[in-house]
C-alpha cells in the first residue's frame, strides 16, 4: 500500500511539474517569435519597393540581428538572477536586480547605437554593399534602425526581469501588440508617408521604443510599491555585467560555429549553399521550442536554487531533460517523413531538393540531442553557471572544427557534401554541446555557481 501511494505522489508531483513548465514555456514560445516577425514584416512590406531597396535593408538587417543575438543575454542574466531572489523570498531586491539590468541594457544600447551610427558605412561597404543603391539603402535603414536597437536590449532586460517573477504571460501580449503595431507603423510610414527603407525602420524602431516603454513603466510601477528606487545600484550593474560577458562568450562561440558551417557551405556551391540556408531555417524555428522549455528551465531553476530546494532542482532538471528528449524523438520522426516534400514550400529546383533532403535526414537524427541540449543550456543559465557555459562553447568549437575542415577538404558539393556538412554540425557538434553539458549537470557544483 505504502509503495501505491508513494507512486500516487510522484505521478502527481510530476503532472504538477509539468503544469508549471507549460505555464512559462507556451507563452515564451510566443514572445520568442516576436522578433522574426518584426523582420519578415519589414521584408514583405519592402519587397514591393525594388530589389535595391530588399537588399539594401537585408544587409543592414544581418548587422541587427548580429547585435541583438549577441545581446540577448541581458534577457538570459537577468531572469536567473531576479528569479533567484524571488525565490529567497525577497522581491524587492529581485526587482533592484530587474532595475540594473535595464540600466546596463540602456548603457550598452546607447554604445552601440553610436557606434553603429559612425561605422555604417564603411561596415557595411565591408559586408559587400558595392552596388551605390544598395550601399545607400543598407545605410539609410541601418541608421534609422540605430534608435530601436537601444529600444530592443530594454527589451530584452525588461522580458527577463518578468521571466524572472515567473510572467511569461506579459511578454507574450507585449510582443503581440509591437508586432501588430510594427505592420502598421511601417506600411503607413513606406507607402503613405513615401519614406521608402527609412519608414520601415523607423516604424519598426517605434514600436520597439513602445514595447520598452511598457517594460519601464511596469518596473517602475513595481518600484514604487516595493520602497525601491529607479536610480543604478553600479556594484549590481557590474555583477551582471560580469555574468553577461560570460554569456557572451557563449554566443559568440555558437555564432562562430554557424558562420563557419555557412562558410563551407557556400564553397560546396549555390546549390548545398540554398539548402543549407534552408535547412538551417528548420533548424531555428525548431530551436524557438526548444528555447521556450529552456527558459522555462531559466525561470524555474533559478527560483528553486534561491528557495534552496536542491531536490526540486534535481526533479525539474530531469522532467525538463526528458521532455526536451522527447520533443526531439517527435520533431525528428516527423521532419525524417516530411524531408522528400518539404522542399516543394520553397523552390521548385530538384538539385536543392536532393541537397535539402540530406541536409533533413540528418538534422531528424540530430532531434534528441538538440533536444537535451537546449533544455540543460536552460537549467544551468537558470544556475548563473554563465562561466562554464562559455569555456564549455570554447571547447566546443575546438572539437567542431576538424569536423568542418575534414567536410571542407574532401567534399566538393552534391547531396553528399551537404549530408556530411550536417553530419558534422548536427550531429557533431551539437552532441560535443551534449557531452560538456551532461557532465557538468550530473554533479553538483552547477547549482552553487551563481551564489
Amino acid at each position: 500500500m505504502s509503495r501505491d501511494v508513494g507512486t500516487g505522489q510522484a505521478a502527481t508531483a510530476e503532472r504538477h511539474i509539468g503544469r508549471e513548465i507549460l505555464r512559462l514555456a507556451i507563452p515564451a514560445f510566443g514572445a520568442l517569435i516576436a522578433e522574426p516577425l518584426f523582420l519578415l514584416a519589414d521584408s514583405a512590406i519592402l519587397g514591393h519597393l525594388g530589389v535595391s531597396e530588399l537588399a539594401g535593408a537585408g544587409l543592414a538587417t544581418t548587422v541587427l540581428q548580429t547585435a541583438v543575438g549577441l545581446m540577448v543575454f541581458l534577457a538570459y542574466s537577468t531572469t536567473p538572477a531576479v528569479a533567484r531572489l524571488v525565490g529567497a523570498g525577497d522581491p524587492a531586491r529581485a526587482l533592484a536586480a530587474g532595475r540594473d539590468g535595464l540600466w546596463l541594457a540602456g548603457a550598452l544600447g546607447v554604445v552601440l547605437a553610436l557606434a553603429g551610427a559612425w561605422a555604417a558605412r564603411p561596415l557595411l561597404t565591408v559586408m559587400g554593399a558595392g552596388d551605390d543603391a544598395v550601399l545607400g539603402f543598407a545605410v539609410e535603414y541601418l541608421l534609422w534602425s540605430l534608435p530601436g536597437l537601444v529600444a530592443m536590449l530594454l527589451v530584452f532586460a525588461g522580458t527577463g526581469v518578468l521571466r524572472g517573477f515567473q510572467d511569461t504571460r506579459t511578454p507574450l501580449v507585449v510582443a503581440g501588440a509591437g508586432f501588430g503595431l510594427n505592420i502598421i507603423l511601417n506600411w503607413v510610414l513606406v507607402y503613405g508617408a513615401g519614406m521608402s527603407v527609412a519608414g520601415s525602420a523607423l516604424g519598426t524602431s517605434i514600436a520597439q521604443w513602445l514595447m520598452a516603454l511598457v517594460y519601464i513603466v511596469m518596473v517602475a510601477r513595481r518600484a514604487s510599491r516595493l520602497g525601491v528606487s529607479m536610480l543604478p545600484h553600479l556594484p549590481g550593474v557590474r555583477a551582471l555585467a560580469q555574468v553577461g560577458s560570460w554569456l557572451m562568450l557563449r554566443t559568440a562561440s555558437m555564432r562562430g560555429a554557424i558562420l563557419a558551417t555557412v562558410f563551407v557551405a557556400s564553397a560546396q556551391g549555390p546549390v548545398n549553399l540554398a539548402a543549407h540556408q534552408l535547412t538551417m531555417t528548420m533548424f531555428s524555428f525548431l530551436a524557438f521550442a526548444l528555447d521556450a522549455l529552456a527558459i522555462a528551465a531559466q525561470a524555474l531553476i533559478g527560483k528553486e536554487l534561491g528557495a534552496q530546494r536542491l531536490t526540486r532542482v534535481r526533479e525539474l532538471t530531469r522532467t525538463m531533460m526528458r521532455w526536451g528528449l522527447g520533443f526531439g524523438v517527435v520533431t525528428g520522426v516527423l521532419l525524417a517523413l516530411a524531408a522528400p516534400w518539404v522542399g516543394w514550400l520553397f523552390t521548385p529546383d530538384t538539385q536543392v531538393h536532393q541537397a535539402l533532403t540530406a541536409a533533413l535526414w540528418v538534422l531528424a537524427l540530430g532531434q534528441p540531442v538538440a533536444g537535451f541540449v537546449f533544455v540543460l543550456d536552460g537549467v544551468l543559465i537558470g544556475a548563473g553557471d554563465a562561466r562554464y557555459l562559455a569555456l564549455a562553447g570554447v571547447v566546443n568549437v575546438a572539437i567542431y572544427a576538424p569536423l568542418l575542415l575534414a567536410v571542407f577538404l574532401t567534399h566538393t558539393g552534391g547531396p553528399g557534401g551537404l549530408f556530411w556538412l550536417w553530419a558534422a554540425f548536427g550531429l557533431g557538434y551539437m552532441s560535443a554541446r551534449a557531452l560538456t553539458l551532461g557532465v557538468r549537470a550530473r554533479g553538483d557544483r552547477w547549482m552553487v555557481a551563481g551564489t
